[in-house]
Order: structure tokens, then sequence, then C-alpha cells
């Protein structure tokens, strides 16, 4: 699958039934580009972070971490903003009560972001709407 299919297939906002199916592809993707840089297809990754975030499900923060962690172009690629779908409240709460490591790393990163004004402003309406115009839906 690549960016045209999954935009046909399952648009920036997904269905419910096709979460799955999104999550599934993330994490095949993720696998492959942590086992070798490049074999991911960052771009595609980005995008099912994307549809997980419009999804709004707090479940899929550590997913999307995962997807950033993969590798250093998934890292450039896939914006931190991406695990807020629910918000950012939300999330580092989430985040803090969560007992993997990989929570606890997800949070320093917010956290940080936070301190540096990388989150300021942030606004989940607006994020998504910055995605529509970036893939050219609307």
């Amino acid at each position: 699958m690549d960016i045209q299919e999954s935009l046909r297939r399952y648009g920036l906002r997904p269905a419910g039934v096709d979460l799955d199916e999104i999550r599934a592809l993330l994490e095949e993707r993720t696998e492959r580009e942590r086992r070798v840089q490049g074999e991911g297809d960052t771009e595609l990754m980005k995008l099912c972070c994307v549809q997980l975030f419009n999804s709004g499900h707090i479940d899929d923060a550590l997913l999307v971490w995962g997807a950033k962690e993969a590798s250093f172009d998934a890292a450039c690629s896939i914006d931190i903003q991406l695990l807020l779908g629910h918000g950012l409240d939300a999330t580092k709460a989430h985040l803090s009560a969560h007992p993997a490591p990989s929570a606890a790393a997800a949070l320093r990163r917010l956290i940080e972001g936070e301190a540096v004004g990388e989150l300021e402003g942030f606004s989940v309406e607006e994020h998504s709407a910055f995605y529509d115009s970036y893939y050219g839906v609307h």
C-alpha cells in the first residue's frame, strides 16, 4: 500500500472499522523501518499516524510514539503532535499512568516540547486542519 491508496481507501478520518487495519499497517511498517531505515516508508507511516490522530483514540499515542522512534527518518517525519489526538492534557495523563517504559519516554518528550514552546497553543482541531491542507483534502 502507498499513500495514495491509503488516502483513497481510508481518507484522513477513517471509519472505526478501518482503524484496526491502519494500526496493523503502521505496526508492520514500523517493524520494517526498525530493521532497515527506509524500508518502512516513513511518509506512509506518517499518514497512518495522521489517520490515528484524527480518530482521537488515546491508546494510539504509544503506537504513534513507536513509529516516531523507529528510525531517524521516522523521528523527523512524524510530528510529536500526532501523539495528541485526544488532547495534550489527556495524553500526558494517560502516559503518566501507563507502565510501559515507552510511555515514560513519550511523556518526557512531550514535557520537553512544552518547555521549549513546541506545543504552545496546540489544538487538535487546528492540527487536523493543517493535515487536511498538507494532503490536499478539504
